[in-house]
């Protein structure tokens, strides 16, 4: 749910100190330890919604996907794997994700995870692909995971 603000880049630095606002006012990727697992306390449910919801990490006019959005994508691919998701459009690579304990790069070129709009109690919805699977899991919101914008 963070705009970005430098803490996106695979090099930042960390910092274990959760944020109270919307915007931490530094670049640090946050780490969480404890529950539940957000890079901001108390959480915000509203940080990615739409166009013009607070922190879009998306350029004017664009938004990122919902979950239902995300499945409906999954659809089009010739296989529910990371082979269809790079063979989309989308051209959607196994980027791998940030680890929300220790700030890590994990699973780069064997899995993808983009993040959704659509949150779930203290989680939130994401697409998640390998070398045989695709599918739409929750999970901790301090996670460093991908984004792919959508023009409205």
């Amino acid at each position: 749910g963070r705009g970005k603000d430098g803490h996106q880049c695979r090099n930042s630095n960390t910092t274990s100190i959760i944020s109270s606002t919307d915007t931490p006012g530094h670049s640090d990727f946050i780490t969480s330890y404890s529950y539940p697992n957000d890079w901001r306390s108390p959480q915000n449910n509203n940080l990615w919604q739409e166009e013009n919801g607070i922190n879009n990490p998306c350029p004017s006019g664009y938004r990122l996907p919902t979950d239902d959005e995300w499945e409906a994508e999954i659809a089009t691919w010739t296989s529910d794997d990371a082979s269809g998701a790079y063979g989309s459009v989308l051209k959607l690579p196994v980027a791998g994700y940030r680890s929300y304990s220790s700030g890590s790069l994990d699973d780069v070129g064997t899995r993808g995870y983009y993040w959704s709009s659509t949150v779930s109690g203290t989680n939130a919805h994401y697409l998640l692909f390998s070398s045989s699977t695709a599918s739409m899991p929750t999970s901790k919101r301090a996670f460093g995971f991908s984004v792919r914008c959508l023009k409205d």
